[in-house]
């Protein structure tokens, strides 16, 4: 290596920490997805107790009990989730088939002037409920031999909750624990890096939730107005999409723009068309800024990547778990960016 000029060797340097990096990568991610049962109940509980905190630990200053302000939280999330789930369910039962029909007419209307572009979106509507049915299939593979996709999901909920109930009990414990795993002389880098994490993560789950509920209150209202069919099966699509940066939006903005236009016309399409861009520039422009100017930014392309990342590696699930995921990323390294350059100012001559 000493016969290597300095800049080849510092290339080299970087290389093997590129390689070094990504390998520790590999292995988390192959790991994440060989113990995906115990990863996803854990990742979910995380974020409920970031959604969560705030009201368990207003419920601690009023003064609740620690366990017992977590229950509450616990069952405050079931009830709600419950409630959620029913509507969900509900609206896209109603209105499912109608949406696909809509979106079959479409289709079939786009075809008599688009050509090949207006077929595809037949075919895909045609074969939704086909393709929805290979999906679950294809899931109902991966889960281990005696135990139904049902069992599974039960499973699943029933521990997220449990692990959620003694994260929140026992969040005042958590700087102790990381200080503990961490060696001495590192004990204050972890915990500040944690805290970094956590609140970029708590962050991202208060602001999408809000910005979420707003955007579906918005466009379900108009939407209500222009009288499109099944106006609260769509409104409830783009709350759900919301949790998906950029691309969640544009795809049931998207769905609600065609639908009205199968439905009731050009002119209402067009309407619909207005709300939906109309919404999205509130959210773009307003509500991001202000909602969430607190947490990490991260540019577009990045929630893109990290988003086709995510379902790569687990579909539905990666796709909302890669943004949050991803902000916390974001965090530690802007905690560690920030104490290196103290350091470097610490660290020069006066």
């Amino acid at each position: 290596m000493t016969l290597l000029p300095p800049p080849v060797r510092r290339l080299a340097a970087w290389c093997a920490a590129l390689l070094l990096v990504t390998g520790v990568v590999a292995v988390g991610v192959w790991l994440c997805i060989t113990f995906k049962a115990v990863v996803t109940p854990v990742l979910l509980a995380l974020l409920g107790t970031a959604l969560l905190g705030p009201m368990h630990r207003r419920l601690v200053r009023m003064k609740v009990n620690r366990g017992a302000a977590a229950a509450l939280t616990c069952l405050a999330v079931l009830a709600v989730f419950g409630g959620v789930t029913y509507i969900v369910v509900h609206a896209l039962i109603s209105t499912g088939d109608q949406i696909l029909d809509s979106l079959k007419q479409a289709g079939q209307g786009l075809a008599e002037h688009f050509g090949p572009a207006g077929t595809s979106l037949e075919d895909l509507a045609s074969h939704a409920k086909e393709l929805l049915a290979k999906f679950g299939g294809t899931a109902a593979s991966g889960v281990i031999s005696g135990i139904s996709v049902v069992g599974e999901m039960l499973a699943t909920t029933i521990l997220f909750l449990l692990l959620m109930f003694f994260f929140l009990r026992d969040s005042h414990h958590a700087a102790g624990a990381l200080r503990s795993l961490a060696p001495r002389a590192t004990g204050d880098v972890v915990e500040a890096m944690a805290r970094r994490a956590f609140g970029a993560v708590e962050g991202f789950m208060r602001g999408t939730t809000f910005i979420a509920l707003i955007d579906a209150v918005f466009i379900t209202v108009g939407l209500l107005v222009l009288r499109v069919p099944g106006a609260v099966g769509l409104g409830v699509l783009v709350f759900v999409g919301a949790y998906i940066p950029y691309l969640g939006a544009f795809i049931s903005g998207a769905v609600a723009v065609l639908v009205a236009f199968a439905e009731r016309g050009w002119a209402i399409g067009l309407w619909t068309l207005g709300v939906v861009l109309a919404v999205q520039m509130l959210e773009g422009y307003i509500l991001q800024p202000a909602i969430q100017s607190r947490t990490v930014q991260m540019h577009p392309a990045v929630v893109l990547l990290a988003i086709t990342a995510g379902a790569s590696v687990a579909g539905i699930l990666g796709m909302l778990l890669a943004v949050p995921l991803t902000a916390a990323a974001f965090g530690v390294v802007s905690e560690l960016r920030g104490r290196h350059a103290g350091a470097e100012r610490t660290e020069e001559p006066e």
